[in-house]
């Protein structure tokens, strides 16, 4: 009998010690030392590198769950890139592919990275060409070392999360008189200003690192750019790091139709800089602006969506796992969708370039305090309109794998999946 208030005190301290939240920050190099083809407008090599690129890594862990969210420098990659990652996490390191995030700044100056996928299927003509398979390799090789230091830094942490403002960004689908949509900049078109903060600090408040989910196309720099870049993600992460002395992941949004104020644009004649007030300035206010952080508490989860294939489209074998048929035999593309709740927020992703009003429209029926929409999350699958775009037409549906369905499956898909999460934790 004596034994037992001992047995109770050390389950309880076991317990205890399982459920401390604990994070870790760690930043990887990856700018390449080699010209590279680079990814995003018409092919086209790098003659340089005007900044360094990186994967940065957030890892998070409240004792019964562990993520590990990444922000590469990086424009886009296949599926079957991310598949690769996280067979090799599972064998090495026992993760589940869950538990990896895998995002992309879209910055369209850095490297293609892996085999075309989705790429080659919609955007004929921009890959042919041998892809880089040392590079790639280098760049999945760094990320899984990058996760292993990270997993091995986690240390007690504490979360504060809330959201900011910035008008750096503009819709791109410009109307002329007759209707017709081109990619240009439409003042009156629909956007989303909204910066998530997830800001991560040492029990004693020292700050660990910040989250930043923001909705820009990485196109601040036109194609003619043939040095590797971060572009406006990259030059707002390197000056929000030099302010507050921590690293940033910069998470892109719902971008497909959002481009960057100042976009397209020469170098010699670019306004790259002014980002760093215009989106830099207002992360830094808004992680300040902050209260402290409390413990983080965890739930992870993943759906799948399916919705028509366009007839007209293509697949690849490499994609099966992304594609299936409908009873009737029709051609359907199948998203994955993923949801990280933290504490009263909701993060959910998946790997499409999705229109703004989609995700305004989840945020503002979703159950939870903060949503924050990480875009082009463990690949990328193409662009994902609303309806009226499908019919009104443009670059976006024109290059897109799906039908005017879409908007209708994906919302109900992502709405229904998200009023299921745990309210507690």
């Amino acid at each position: 009998m004596c034994l037992l208030p001992l047995l109770l005190a050390l389950a309880i301290s076991f317990v205890s010690a399982r459920a401390e939240f604990r994070a870790a920050f760690v930043k990887a190099d990856i700018t390449p030392t080699t010209p590279q083809w680079l990814m995003g407008y018409g092919p086209r090599q790098s003659t340089g590198v005007r900044d360094k690129i990186h994967h940065t890594i957030a890892a998070l862990d409240d004792g019964g769950t562990q993520v590990f969210i990444v922000a590469s420098d990086l424009c886009l990659f296949s599926p079957t890139v991310y598949d690769d990652v996280t067979a090799t996490l599972k064998k090495e390191l026992g993760l589940e592919p869950r538990q990896l995030w895998w995002t992309v700044t879209h910055s369209h100056s850095t490297p293609e990275v892996g085999p075309p996928g989705m790429y080659d299927v919609l955007l004929k003509g921009r890959s042919d060409h041998p892809w880089n398979r040392d590079y790639c390799e280098f760049v999945k090789a760094t990320l899984v070392a990058g996760i292993r230091s990270a997993r091995a830094a986690l240390a007690p942490a504490r979360v504060a999360i809330g959201t900011g403002f910035s008008r750096a960004n503009i819709n791109r689908r410009a109307r002329d008189a007759d209707g017709k949509i081109s990619l240009g900049l439409n003042p009156d078109g629909p956007a989303d200003r909204q910066i998530g903060i997830i800001r991560l600090e040492r029990p004693d408040g020292a700050l660990l690192g910040v989250i930043a989910n923001y909705a820009m196309h990485g196109t601040v720099l036109a194609g003619s750019m043939l040095q590797v870049s971060g572009d406006g993600p990259g030059i707002v992460s390197s000056y929000v790091e030099e302010k507050l002395g921590a690293p940033m992941l910069y998470i892109n949004g719902a971008a497909g139709n959002l481009a960057p104020i100042y976009t397209v644009q020469d170098l010699a004649k670019s306004h790259i800089g002014e980002f760093r007030v215009l989106l830099g300035d207002k992360i830094i206010e808004a992680s300040r602006a902050l209260a402290a952080g409390v413990d983080g508490k965890l739930w992870l989860g993943e759906t799948w969506i399916e919705t028509p294939r366009r007839a007209d489209i293509g697949w690849s074998d490499e994609l099966a796992r992304y594609g299936s048929k409908s009873p009737a035999g029709a051609d359907l593309v199948r998203i994955p969708v993923r949801a990280l709740r933290i504490n009263d927020t909701i993060l959910w992703g998946s790997p499409v370039e999705l229109f703004c009003e989609i995700a305004l429209r989840v945020r503002a029926d979703s159950p939870f305090r903060h949503n924050f929409f990480f875009g082009y999350s463990n690949g990328w699958l193409g662009y994902l309109p609303t309806a009226a775009a499908f019919r009104e037409g443009g670059y976006e549906p024109r290059t897109s794998p799906f039908s005017e369905q879409v908007e209708r499956d994906y919302t109900k898909g992502v709405m229904a999946f998200l009023q299921g999460v745990p309210r507690s934790l």
